[in-house]
């Protein structure tokens, strides 16, 4: 298993921190997922044979939020 944080814009309650949640646990290869609105960051713990940073950043941008 590995971990990646990413720095998620966009989020402005907890709502968006469920929405970005939501998106990343349905990913195959996902096995948790934290989402911090204080800190604009996920922290994501996966399988890197099933999953891709890029999977990650293309879910979170489908949700209506950006990376970077």
């Amino acid at each position: 298993m590995e971990t990646i944080q990413l720095n998620v814009q966009g989020m402005t309650c907890g709502g968006c921190v469920k929405s970005v949640t939501g998106v990343l646990q349905k990913i195959p290869g996902v096995s948790s997922v934290e989402v911090s609105l204080e800190q604009n960051r996920a922290t994501i713990t996966y399988d890197p044979k099933q999953a891709a940073p890029a999977q990650f950043k293309q879910a979170v941008e489908g949700a209506g939020f950006s990376v970077g």
